[in-house]
């Protein structure tokens, strides 16, 4: 019989299962985590599960928070197991399952006035985010900080009462500043270009709506590191947890499977102090930028390449898409030719041994990611993994065949059926205005392009809208299997 996952059960855990090797009652809070989502919980929750072990850092628990109504169900689940995680290491020849303790509370959403009140307290010296790419209130074409957004003027015009993650950023930096308490550092985790700069934008922008001179103390006062964070984590299903209950003999509300492979590259500007993450593998640097550059461009630029042909071929998992033949070697070509040439030199790395390194994680067959996950949200997505190595490569009057084929094949998913006529479920958040464009685009592919919002300029460049429009209508008339087969070929 498994062993349902609770403080009092952690001894009773089958052999198999790592577990603490520190006293969790001598936590004490020092980050607030807002956006307790899988990768969180397999990434920077596992680094400080891994320093705190290590013997140290033990005042650097997390508090969670959530800003989004179904974070409810996350923070229910895992209050009943007192807020442990199983996290599952899958490699292609192993798994291993290990237990993590670094969070002490989550605050549950809508709970903003005990939120504030965690905020203020001087012990809390970070604040960190993971709230996707869609939730940094960024225009799509100019990839800036949208002061208009609703929900930004809303908080702007009630910041007792905030709702977004940044109103609640903001309220809490406000309380500090009026006491007399040294600013918290403010820590995106999230796969943006710049994700320190664009963080800082948010907070110090919405502070603009509210006090011009609040901004500029935010701006000159306020720590935004830019980091790179990466680890391939599938959302939780059932498979998950009755894999982790049949393998591991551990009955957990809502485990985390998760690669091996995990990575974080972070500026060191912690004016308030940082736990010693650089003792369990955290790499910090001056300038995360090359590092962030490459990751975004090759791996969620990759992603980006194999998610929407595999979805048209009704591939569920991405593995099964690296073991179609044509999708990698559509991956391949995308990245070598038009991908990687563009990509600046990163320290220490080598470009091409990195790729290599993405193609074998993506091909790894015990992680169970979905195509359906590597889908979601395009329209955020693209303009951040795609469409800037499209505007280099014009830059620079090199060709875009193969990255215009990739946003043809978004539309072309976005029409709402794969290519054996099976219905594709809504999977954007503005996906009633992506079918209705698509559908459109079907007859005139000038019509998706004409979204300015998510392509901006990239859209008036001759070059680029034939390279689309051409790819659109060979996706129509001849199929994804075709289409693809005849640009492998240098024929489309």
């Amino acid at each position: 019989m498994a062993v349902k996952l609770s403080q009092s059960n952690l001894a009773a855990l089958p052999p198999g299962v790592a577990t603490l090797r520190y006293d969790r009652s001598r936590l004490k809070p020092g980050i607030v985590h807002i956006g307790v989502g899988n990768f969180h919980r397999a990434h920077q929750a596992v680094y400080l599960d891994a320093l705190f072990n290590a013997g140290g850092a033990l005042d650097w628990g997390i508090v969670g928070a959530g800003v989004r109504a179904a974070d409810a169900d996350m923070r229910a689940r895992l209050e009943a197991q007192d807020w442990l995680t199983t996290v599952v290491e899958q490699e292609a020849e192993s798994s291993q399952a290990h237990v993590t303790g670094a969070m002490v509370d989550f605050i549950a959403p809508g709970d903003s006035t005990r939120l504030l009140d965690v905020l203020a307290d001087p012990a809390i010296r970070i604040v960190s985010l993971t709230i996707t790419e869609g939730g940094y209130y960024i225009d799509p074409a100019s990839q800036k900080f949208d002061p208009n957004h609703p929900d930004i003027v809303a908080d702007a015009r009630d910041m007792a009462a905030p709702k977004t993650a940044f109103g609640l950023i903001l309220a809490g930096l406000m309380r500090r500043r009026a006491a007399g308490i040294v600013p918290f550092t403010v820590m995106s985790c999230d796969n943006i270009p710049g994700n320190g700069h664009v963080t800082e934008n948010a907070v110090a922008g919405l502070a603009a709506l509210v006090d011009p001179v609040l901004a500029d103390w935010v701006r000159a006062e306020v720590a935004f590191p830019n980091s790179m964070v990466d680890r391939i984590t599938p959302a939780t299903s059932a498979r998950e947890r009755e894999l982790l209950t049949s393998q591991f003999g551990v009955e957990d509300n809502w485990p985390v499977f998760c690669e091996g492979f995990k990575q974080w590259v972070l500026e060191d500007d912690f004016p308030l102090g940082r736990p010693a993450l650089e003792q369990v593998g955290v790499q910090f640097v001056r300038d995360v930028a090359p590092f962030e550059l490459m990751k975004i461009r090759i791996l969620n630029g990759g992603h980006a390449t194999i998610a929407y042909p595999a979805a048209l071929l009704d591939i569920h998992f991405v593995h099964e898409a690296m073991e179609e033949p044509l999708i990698r070697r559509f991956l391949a070509k995308v990245e070598r030719e038009e991908i990687l040439p563009i990509v600046p030199p990163v320290p220490d790395t080598n470009l091409e041994e990195y790729y290599a390194l993405i193609e074998r994680r993506f091909s790894n067959p015990k992680i169970g990611d979905t195509i359906t996950r590597l889908c979601l949200d395009g329209s955020n997505r693209q303009p951040k993994f795609i469409l800037p190595s499209a505007a280099d490569r014009l830059a620079q009057g090199r060709s875009v065949t193969g990255l215009a084929l990739v946003s043809a094949l978004w539309c072309r998913y976005c029409y709402g059926e794969t290519d054996s006529g099976k219905p594709i479920a809504p999977n954007d958040p503005s996906w009633d205005r992506l079918k209705e464009t698509a559908r459109r685009a079907k007859a005139d592919p000038r019509a998706w392009l004409g979204m300015t919002d998510i392509f901006g300029k990239l859209a008036e460049n001759p070059a680029y809208a034939a390279a689309f429009s051409k790819a659109l209508k060979m996706l129509w008339e001849r199929g994804t299997r075709e289409t693809l087969t005849r640009y492998m070929a240098d024929k489309l």
